[in-house]
């Protein structure tokens, strides 16, 4: 049943159990109502039972047990009472009064009061009479001459009134009920329905929408949003990642159509210098030794270029935010820039590095932190001038690279971290205008920030802050 429930759509869903919570409710106040009109219906017979005279006299009792008869005697109907009166022996003989509406079956609880009477003391109960018609009974003792008189052991009185019209009102009263809890249970279904397939309208929208994107992948489809609840969060939602993936999409294909240019160029100038070495073997014509060994000069450089463009837009490429899969760790930025400042001497011999680093740790993928330091500071020792001199500082997570070189002009500062980006004065310089992107991508994915600034008094300073992790505990040596 629940997996049936569970293959229907949504909006039957809903419906269904708008309806069954409704005529769960509707159950149950039905049933209240019911059961409390009973019992006021019942509390009125029992009064009725209650206030009725229960006064004998010894004559008529007397009389009454010495002609006892079964049933009333044959009297019109007119003449008879609507209710039963009759005593009842100790072995449950009744004696019937004449004007009696008829005999009622006697139970073991009305033996119990006329074997063991005690004053005071009325017993009710539902019964039937000899014709099956029910009745609501009360048994009491036989008191002679009222209150506070003798009481007559091993007899008792039996006092009745008809429930027909009692059964009959509750019967129709069932029946209203269950009319108007149909009633209400089809129209709260239909209007479930109705609140379903109105609330689920955006839903419908979004599906149609999203339907939509995955047949044409056009990601510049909007959903309206009104509102602020759920639907209008969830459309919102869908929005902003359409226009994330919109975004990523143009990114990507910006990106193959930058590399596609950067690589054309190298490879172009590679195949031209090739042509020229195989036209030469192929025709003969020897290559002057000095012209050979630029050519060969030349193509090496350009396979290091390429090899350099390569290795950056895997770097870019890589899963995640910073560089992959690999699990973050807690990192010595210290050391790890001191690792960069060895790696950047080599890189320009002829150059001051100077450095003060205070120890600062973070949570990050080692080898692409460092791969971000070392980009940084290629980019400085590539601005610098011949022995010039770099400054590399580094304290309480914030670390800054100055060089002396030409500095940036203020209207290409902002785009020093676009993907491919050189700046016109130094295209001639060797790089792919990735290093400062692969920079900026790995610092923002770790919590940091990064800029690049006018220095005083000529140059650019590089600054980089990220975020401190907890200093990781002393390793222990093995045998320790």
């Amino acid at each position: 049943m629940i997996r049936r429930v569970r293959a229907l759509p949504l909006r039957s869903r809903l419906a269904l159990l708008v309806a069954v919570a409704v005529a769960v409710a509707v159950a149950a106040v039905s049933v209240t109502c019911w059961v409390i009109v009973r019992g006021k219906l019942y509390a009125e017979v029992d009064d009725q039972l209650h206030s009725t005279d229960k006064t004998l006299q010894p004559g008529e009792v007397n009389n009454l047990l010495q002609n006892c008869r079964q049933r009333p005697s044959a009297r019109p109907n007119a003449l008879r009472s609507t209710s039963y009166a009759q005593l009842i022996k100790a072995d449950g003989t009744p004696c019937v009064f004449d004007n009696s509406s008829g005999t009622v079956e006697v139970t073991s609880s009305d033996k119990a009061v006329a074997r063991d009477p005690n004053p005071g003391v009325e017993t009710y109960r539902n019964g039937t009479d000899t014709d099956g018609k029910p009745v609501r009974v009360v048994t009491v003792p036989v008191v002679l001459g009222g209150p506070g008189q003798p009481v007559i052991a091993g007899t008792a009185l039996l006092v009745a009134l008809p429930l027909e019209d009692t059964r009959s009102t509750l019967n129709e009263l069932a029946l209203v009920l269950l009319l108007v809890s149909g009633i209400g249970v089809v129209g709260a279904g239909a209007a479930g329905l109705w609140v379903a397939r109105s609330g689920l309208r955006p839903v419908d929208e979004l599906t149609d929408t999203v339907e939509h994107v995955a047949r044409t992948e056009d990601l510049t489809v909007r959903i309206p949003v009104e509102g602020d609840d759920e639907i209008a969060r969830l459309s919102a939602s869908f929005n902003s990642m359409t226009a994330s993936l919109a975004s990523s999409r143009d990114l990507q294909r910006q990106l193959i159509a930058d590399a596609g240019h950067e690589l054309r160029t190298p490879l172009t100038s590679m195949r031209t210098n090739i042509e020229l070495l195989t036209r030469s073997d192929e025709t003969g014509r020897a290559i002057p030794p000095d012209d050979r060994k630029a050519l060969m000069a030349s193509l090496k450089a350009q396979m290091t270029e390429l090899a350099a463009l390569i290795g950056d837009l895997q770097e870019l490429s890589r899963t995640g935010l910073a560089g992959g899969d690999d699990p973050l760790k807690v990192v010595s930025l210290h050391d790890t820039v001191r690792t960069a400042i060895e790696r950047a001497r080599l890189r320009g011999p002829e150059l001051t590095i100077t450095s003060e680093l205070a120890p600062w740790y973070v949570r990050a993928e080692p080898a692409a932190l460092e791969r971000a330091i070392v980009n940084l500071l290629d980019n400085a020792v590539k601005f610098s001038p011949p022995e010039g001199t770099l400054e590399v500082h580094l304290m309480r997570g914030r670390l800054t690279v100055r060089d002396h070189g030409p500095g940036i002009p203020a209207d290409e500062l902002p785009y020093v971290f676009d993907r491919f980006w050189r700046s016109p004065t130094a295209r001639a310089l060797p790089g792919s205008g990735l290093g400062l992107s692969i920079v900026a991508r790995t610092v923002e994915s770790y919590g940091g920030t990064v800029e690049l600034g006018a220095a005083e008094g000529g140059g650019t300073v590089a600054t980089v802050q990220l975020p401190g992790a907890p200093t990781p505990p002393p390793e222990v040596p093995e045998g320790a």
